[in-house]
């Protein structure tokens, strides 16, 4: 199965946080998954970091690429129609960071790893 991975749920792998559900890390550890990360989620913390709000995530911040590279996580670029889609979701959603990875699980068709209740009024398949 390919699917993506929200930010937090990045984050508490690379970390080995009890907040990962247990379905979402066996989900993540699963040789048999396609594990998918957006750029949008490299944006999101490398702006988190600037700001201060994720001490401690520099290095992550600063090696992105590269950890992703360990991780045999896979990359997934924003693209026009990602973009579009993004801008044009319906609803109350304001996270830019949010309202991306939406709009790249539906156009990729990717059900998500994210504990974000909101996620499923957009028909996603989430897992956590």
């Amino acid at each position: 199965m390919r699917l993506l991975l929200d930010t937090h749920a990045l984050l508490w792998w690379v970390q080995d946080d009890p907040q990962l559900s247990s379905k979402a890390r066996d989900t993540i550890a699963s040789f048999r998954n396609e594990i998918y990360v957006s750029a949008a989620s490299a944006w999101e913390i490398a702006t988190k970091v600037r700001i201060g709000k994720l001490p401690g995530a520099e290095a992550f911040a600063g090696s992105f690429a590269e950890r992703l590279h360990q991780l045999s996580f896979r990359e997934l670029p924003i693209t026009v129609q990602h973009a579009q889609r993004a801008g044009l979701l319906p609803g109350t959603h304001k996270d830019p960071f949010g309202r991306m990875l939406i709009a790249q699980a539906l156009t990729e068709d990717l059900p998500i790893v994210s504990n974000e209740i909101l996620f499923d009024h957009y028909m996603i398949k989430r897992i956590w």
